[in-house]
């Protein structure tokens, strides 16, 4: 099956009447097929007293926000039939992304990224999808390199001295995507969801960087 935006609409139609699985393989064939964005197929946590992951492992250190093993991941440009039958194999996982590839990642505080947000969109900043986490942090999606480049950009700018909440994720880190729970507590929501002229190009990170990190100063906030 082809990939189109009305073929999206129809699955996004029948996935509100099948329910939860299907609003999952939604978002998978949204990713590889629209945005053009790798899916890993991730483990899942429950809790019930304690956090446990659906890996298995004792003493899991990321349980249900990292990938599943031996579980190959579902390409950018993969068809809508394609991506269902992937995620059919792996009923339940959490859907990954793969930073590093189409996107690296500059993560801050929620309250801080919400009120960078509202500057750079008064400016005028072109913007990449914004993702927040149910753990009160903000995942501003930029192009691939940022996190290498991160300290001499903040040196650049001036602010290489300050302790400021804000650092990047890059090659060999994923990022958990709405609509799946994140860790146990909750799911992960789009402030500003992808769109075709944003998902393929992010922004450059030099471009949103120097809002960012006078937001975080003001807010006073540090990486823990």
């Amino acid at each position: 099956m082809g990939f189109t935006i009305g073929g999206i609409r129809d699955l996004r139609s029948s996935s509100r009447r099948r329910g939860r699985a299907s609003d999952t393989v939604t978002a998978v064939a949204e990713y590889t097929g629209l945005w053009r964005w790798d899916v890993v197929p991730g483990a899942r946590a429950a809790r019930s007293g304690r956090v446990s992951c659906s890996c298995g492992a004792a003493g899991c250190p990321a349980p249900g926000a990292h990938p599943l093993p031996f579980v190959p991941p579902v390409p950018a440009g993969a068809t809508l039939d394609e991506a269902a039958a992937a995620w059919a194999e792996v009923p339940g996982a959490a859907v990954l992304l793969p930073v590093g590839r189409s996107f690296d990642v500059l993560e801050v505080a929620e309250a801080a990224g919400r009120h960078a947000l509202a500057r750079l969109e008064r400016m005028g900043v072109p913007l990449g999808p914004v993702a927040l986490t149910p753990h009160g942090r903000a995942l501003f999606f930029v192009a691939p390199g940022a996190a290498a480049e991160l300290p001499q950009l903040l040196y650049r700018m001036g602010w290489d001295d300050a302790r400021l909440d804000l650092r990047g994720l890059g090659p060999g880190d994923h990022v958990t995507a709405p609509p799946s729970d994140f860790a146990g507590l909750g799911p992960m929501r789009w402030l500003l969801p992808p769109a075709l002229d944003t998902a393929g190009r992010p922004p450059e990170a030099r471009l949103l960087l120097g809002t960012l990190a006078y937001v975080c100063h003001r807010s006073g906030g540090v990486t823990p």
